[in-house]
């Protein structure tokens, strides 16, 4: 049988190694497995683009041992009971078979039973930049709820093997990793992202002045800076988590997995110029207009470095001293393990549990020579 393996634009952690060990024991049972690129409209919507990404992932030809068939082709395979199209990448439409792979975690759009996982990959990765544009044009509706639907199609197409699922822990470590059968994956995935619920990162207190993130990427979340974290949503009509609470959100750099793709520089409201200079207009108008979000385009307030965004917020935050101002910086989104706070949140950090400590002496911020922070 040739099987292809479906790869995401996402970093998921250890994706390179997960789908190198699935490739061996395809080959020992005698198969022939390939892989596709399965990411909607990522690396500028472009098959080479999408290579690219995975590359920079670690994915590569050399690595995982299989071979990797890019295209932004695809075949319809059905229609939902609503009529909406079920598309699947060309490469993987003429496959003996399909392996769904994907990590089981929130979505950084909506709540619901089931969010980002298998079924959004079957749906909307495999379905590549036609499928994407579908699902998105309907807003939050479509892939909420309209995604699911399509997914389930695809799994009761008969052409999936079965969905290879990992869970991770809140040090971006696979914490756990299912095979489930195609019949069984929506009660599946709902389970599993229960419990990734119960393990998923978060920052230490919910109220702050200002949060300053190191660095934007897609290779921290699809949406540059995860949601979830940050505690915005910015999408029309769309009511606002409630927490955490950050009065306002610096994010200082773009990361170079992420292609000069800056989808989600629109959730921060101050960004520096080094940011503003990375940016790569066609790839994220691209990823922006698939999402209709583009509200998460907008340029924030855009300052020389980190010294002079961080004294912009402080200035804009009204009737609170400098030395008082509630201060958390993270390197990005996904790795949560080290933080830095300022000293008026320590205790209400370490009260909150979460396996809080200090590990380190409280000094006053340092800056470069070029008036940035050196990274964590």
């Amino acid at each position: 049988m040739r099987v292809a393996l479906t790869a995401g634009s996402r970093g998921v952690a250890r994706i390179d190694l997960v789908l190198r060990s699935l490739v061996r024991v395809l080959k020992e049972k005698g198969a022939e497995p390939f892989i596709v690129p399965a990411m909607g409209s990522h690396g500028g919507a472009t098959a080479e683009g999408q290579v690219e990404v995975l590359e920079s992932l670690g994915v590569t030809e050399e690595f995982c041992e299989a071979q990797i068939l890019s295209s932004m082709e695809v075949a319809e395979i059905g229609r939902t009971e609503r009529g909406v199209p079920v598309y699947m990448d060309r490469h993987a439409s003429k496959a003996d078979g399909v392996i769904i792979v994907n990590r089981i975690k929130a979505h950084t759009d909506f709540r619901g039973p089931a969010e980002s996982g298998l079924l959004k990959m079957a749906a909307i990765g495999l379905g590549k930049h036609d499928a994407a544009l579908e699902l998105h044009g309907y807003g939050v509706t479509g892939i909420k709820d309209y995604m699911v639907e399509v997914g389930e199609e695809v799994f009761r197409s008969g052409r999936v093997l079965f969905g290879l699922a990992t869970v991770e822990n809140a040090y971006d470590e696979p914490a756990k990793i299912a095979a489930i059968e195609p019949e069984n994956i929506r009660e599946r995935e709902e389970e599993l992202l229960e419990e990734y619920m119960g393990m998923m990162p978060a920052l230490p207190v919910r109220e702050m002045d200002v949060l300053f993130v190191d660095a934007l990427g897609k290779n921290y979340s699809g949406t540059g800076m995860d949601t979830n974290v940050i505690g915005r949503f910015r999408i029309l009509g769309m009511e606002e988590p409630g927490s955490p609470n950050a009065k306002y959100v610096i994010v200082s750099r773009l990361s170079e997995q992420s292609h000069g793709n800056a989808l989600g520089i629109g959730l921060a409201d101050f960004t520096t110029e080094r940011l503003f200079e990375a940016i790569d207009r066609e790839t994220t108008n691209a990823n922006v207009m698939t999402s209709t979000f583009v509200e998460r385009a907008k340029i924030p307030m855009v300052l020389k470095n980190d010294r002079e965004a961080l004294q912009a917020a402080m200035r804009a935050i009204w009737g609170v001293a400098e030395e008082e101002t509630r201060f958390v910086r993270i390197p990005n989104t996904l790795h949560l393990e080290h933080a830095y706070l300022s000293e008026n949140l320590v205790e209400e950090a370490l009260e909150n549990g979460n396996n809080v400590e200090v590990v380190g002496e409280a000094a006053e911020p340092e800056f470069g020579p070029d008036g940035y922070f050196e990274e964590f």
